[in-house]
């Protein structure tokens, strides 16, 4: 059927009205389960403080990321980050102890050693308290715990330990925050993550959704988790991707949606849409439409 043009659009501008017309199902499905997923870079940017509102909103019911999402989760609580340029001499930045994340710059002691410090009193915490093996989404929820009310005003971690939605890091090593507790298990051996707890509660939640979509931000490890357990039960019903990967390289950030299909990780009737652009520009958008348009309380996981 044929849309009037002034009503339908085109380019980037169809695919994100589509995006949201998917994104508001999903968010008027009570019964449903919604995934979230993203990569730790964007954390750097203004673009934290939009996916710590959707979990506090309870707009989302499950958080899959990535280590480095809690580095600067972390950090950016007790340190400013600042702005910066694509072209900045990496090699005179280095000189002066500075980190360029695309254009965002971090001084070094605004980083490490915050997280270094920061790291080693929660673990001594949950050490004191008998903890030993650790989810991931308890660490998480620990760290949320620590920074309080007033650090935790912008922090993804403090949203999820408030709002009591779990968030899963299936590779917890790959940043600072893992680093700290392989250090801190030099010296306290019993300490480790319980990994197939992640995954078992995952399990439960697949299988015991009646419905379950996505909003993909970027891909990665993260991606693939949500699709990846997503597939035992039949796919998702709905998902909305953001990227700026290519596709023709055959990786996984660039696969668009319609691929996840032939995996059987997204169903075939699927409402679903790729969006290419950049998240830290297209999810404020989607975000602040979501957030006038929506009043109810979704569940916690």
């Amino acid at each position: 059927m044929l849309r009037a043009f002034d009503l339908a659009g085109g380019f980037t501008a169809k695919g994100l009205a589509q995006a949201y017309d998917i994104l508001e199902g999903m968010a008027e499905d009570r019964e449903g389960t919604v995934f979230l997923s993203f990569p730790a870079d964007i954390v750097a940017t203004g673009t934290r403080g939009i996916l710590a509102e959707l979990i506090r909103r309870k707009l989302v019911d499950v958080v899959i990321t990535t280590c480095g999402t809690l580095d600067h989760d972390l950090a950016r609580s007790w340190k400013p980050y600042y702005e910066g340029d694509w072209l900045l001499d990496d090699r005179a930045l280095a000189r002066k102890h500075i980190y360029r994340l695309g254009n965002v710059v971090i001084p070094q002691d605004n980083y490490g050693g915050v997280v270094e410090r920061r790291m080693r009193a929660t673990l001594d915490r949950l050490w004191k308290s008998g903890s030993r093996k650790l989810s991931t989404k308890e660490l998480v929820w620990a760290i949320g715990e620590d920074l309080g009310t007033r650090r935790g005003a912008g922090s993804i971690c403090r949203a999820a330990y408030e709002a009591k939605v779990p968030v899963y890091v299936p590779g917890p090593t790959d940043g600072a925050v893992g680093s700290q507790l392989w250090l801190y298990w030099q010296d306290h051996r019993e300490l480790g993550f319980d990994l197939f707890r992640d995954e078992q509660e995952l399990s439960d939640v697949v299988f015991e959704a009646k419905r379950s979509h996505a909003l993909i931000l970027g891909g990665g490890i993260s991606k693939h988790h949500v699709i990846w357990w997503n597939q035992f039960r039949g796919g998702l019903d709905s998902a909305v991707y953001i990227t700026t990967a290519v596709e023709w390289d055959g990786s996984l950030s660039g696969a668009r949606l319609r691929e996840a299909v032939s995996w059987g990780k997204l169903k075939p009737n699927a409402r679903q849409v790729t969006v290419e652009g950049d998240v830290t520009v297209l999810l404020p958008l989607l975000a602040g439409a979501l957030f006038e348009g929506s009043t109810r309380p979704r569940k916690s996981g």
